[in-house]
């Protein structure tokens, strides 16, 4: 069996790199914050009227 050319190997890497990645990126980003949804915290905000 002949071996593969270089060139081919590095394009086989990439390929497998990038569906690698893709498919993780893909993961992180369809995951729905659910922590946030749960916490709901009020800002007081304080006014204070100034006179000067």
């Amino acid at each position: 069996m002949p071996q593969m050319m270089p060139m081919e190997w590095t394009m086989l890497y990439i390929t497998f790199l990038a569906t690698f990645l893709m498919f993780n990126i893909m993961n992180y980003f369809t995951q729905s914050p659910s922590q946030q949804s749960k916490m709901k915290k009020t800002i007081n905000i304080n006014k204070t009227n100034w006179k000067w």
